[in-house]
């Protein structure tokens, strides 16, 4: 892919600006975007969330303040499902899946208060992961196509065996 401004070389930068609630990309090579100033060699500094967590402390203080090879209560804390750990969420201010937000439920907390005046957060509701899910939909489907055959067959016995299955594994709604 050729940069968007001038053609030549390989991009090594991608600008992303925001006018008139446009959003547009460019893909500039080393000296297009020296032009624009901006430098191709800057490493992603985790952002303003992550300036904010180490501005604010609580367990989010700058890996500067602390002598590296220190153990931390606050780095040996991590997520089961994707590895992340509470010192990299801190240097990248990113989670890395929907199980985090359970792993650092009580270092989250005290930070949404601050960002948001709640503990509670005011954002997008997941539901909460269950990875048993997709197998008990599929497995409920199986067994009311069963039920149906059953019925049409006149098996009564084995359509209230297969029926009392189904009750088991639908949600209760009460």
């Amino acid at each position: 892919m050729p940069c968007d401004n001038c053609g030549a070389d390989d991009p090594v930068v991608k600008l992303t600006r925001i006018e008139n609630d446009e959003m547009r990309t460019l893909h500039l090579c080393r000296s297009c975007a020296a032009e624009k100033g901006v430098e191709g060699e800057a490493e992603y500094d985790g952002g303003p969330l992550a300036e904010f967590l180490a501005k604010m402390g609580g367990g989010f203080e700058p890996s500067s303040e602390k002598a590296e090879g220190a153990p931390s209560a606050s780095g040996s804390v991590g997520c089961e499902f994707c590895g992340l750990t509470l010192r990299q969420f801190r240097d990248s201010g990113r989670l890395g899946c929907p199980h985090c937000w359970t792993a650092f439920e009580s270092h989250l907390r005290g930070l949404l208060r601050r960002l948001q005046g709640s503990h509670q957060h005011a954002g997008k509701v997941y539901l909460s992961p269950d990875p048993t899910t997709p197998q008990r939909r599929k497995r409920l489907e199986g067994l009311k196509r069963k039920l149906e055959r059953a019925i049409e067959l006149e098996d009564f016995e084995r359509a209230a065996d297969l029926r009392d299955q189904i009750r088991e594994l639908e949600p209760t709604n009460s």
